[in-house]
């Protein structure tokens, strides 16, 4: 199967561009095949029941059709450095990245600086802060990851894992975030959306983000960690929900075992899509010139609309 960029989306034309696309219509329904267990269980058999070549293979054809849909995917925060970066992933826990985007720009006009978030009286951060939920917990996280940055680094946000995770609020998800992001170092970020896919999928079946991190790591080349995990987020958000994926029209339909746990009907699912996917805007107030130029929507500031 080769997927296009926009196979994802069905006939759809919501931004007026005048381009449709094709949907996947019938796709195969995949069973998984049913786990061993006890003393009959074959050695080194992989989640899905394939040798691990072929698991392999199938991992790697998964993230090039998701790079084809996905060529414009990207950190889903707005920054400018790896200081505004680091700060709101850390500000992104239990909530959107969009609200993350629409708090930012009022925290970092106000505080442009490491020294500055550092010397910033915590109640005025607090109401920043407050539409993130969390607001007193990560407004101690950003004031103290900042005081380390000055009195630790110099005020620069350290460019290897075994610093950035002595931050307030750093842990490896959002260190790896930082390093593949700002640093252009590969690193696989394991959130939410990342365990769910990989486990549907049948990459692993580990629970524990480390182990699912060694799991996946070791299907790619290390230098594919980062582009991986933003074609896996990606597709996350807008197709494979958790609750309701968008199977029918889903790029990856064939290639999936956990096929028909979702939407099966292409024009049912079409509906489940969203941001880009479905028409709306997306998470960024300033996304890359490739996202727009793909029919992507910035997304508005907060209080607007």
């Amino acid at each position: 199967m080769v997927a296009r960029r926009d196979s994802a989306v069905g006939e759809q034309d919501s931004d007026g561009s005048g381009k449709k696309v094709k949907s996947i219509k019938n796709a195969p329904a995949k069973k998984a095949p049913a786990k061993r267990s006890g003393s009959g269980a074959t050695p080194g058999a992989t989640p899905s029941g394939e040798s691990h070549t072929a698991l392999v293979r199938r991992a790697r054809r998964i993230n090039r059709e998701l790079a084809e849909v996905y060529p414009y995917a990207h950190p889903e925060l707005d920054f400018e450095n790896p200081f505004q970066l680091v700060v709101a992933t850390v500000l992104s826990a239990q909530t959107t990245d969009l609200r993350v985007n629409q708090t930012t720009p009022a925290l970092f006009a106000k505080y442009p600086t490491p020294e500055d978030l550092a010397a910033a009286d915590p109640a005025e951060v607090e109401e920043i802060l407050r539409p993130c939920g969390f607001f007193r917990a990560k407004t101690r996280s950003v004031i103290g990851l900042s005081k380390a940055l000055v009195e630790d680094f110099g005020g620069e946000v350290p460019g290897r894992l075994e610093d950035l995770v002595k931050l307030p609020g750093v842990g490896r998800k959002t260190a790896f975030v930082v390093l593949g992001n700002a640093f252009g170092r590969p690193g696989i970020t394991v959130d939410t959306h990342f365990q769910r896919l990989v486990r549907r999928w049948k990459w692993t079946e580990e629970t524990e983000p480390d182990k699912i991190e060694a799991a996946v790591g070791a299907l790619f080349p290390k230098k594919d960690w980062t582009d991986l995990s933003h074609h896996v987020i990606w597709h996350g958000r807008r197709i494979c929900h958790a609750r309701k994926p968008a199977c029918g029209a889903c790029p990856i339909a064939p290639l999936c075992p956990s096929y028909g746990e979702g939407e099966t009907d292409p024009e049912k699912a079409r509906k489940l899509l969203k941001y880009e996917k479905g028409g709306f805007p997306g998470q960024r107030l300033n996304p890359p010139q490739s996202y727009l130029d793909a029919g992507g929507i910035p997304a508005p500031p907060l209080g607007a609309g």
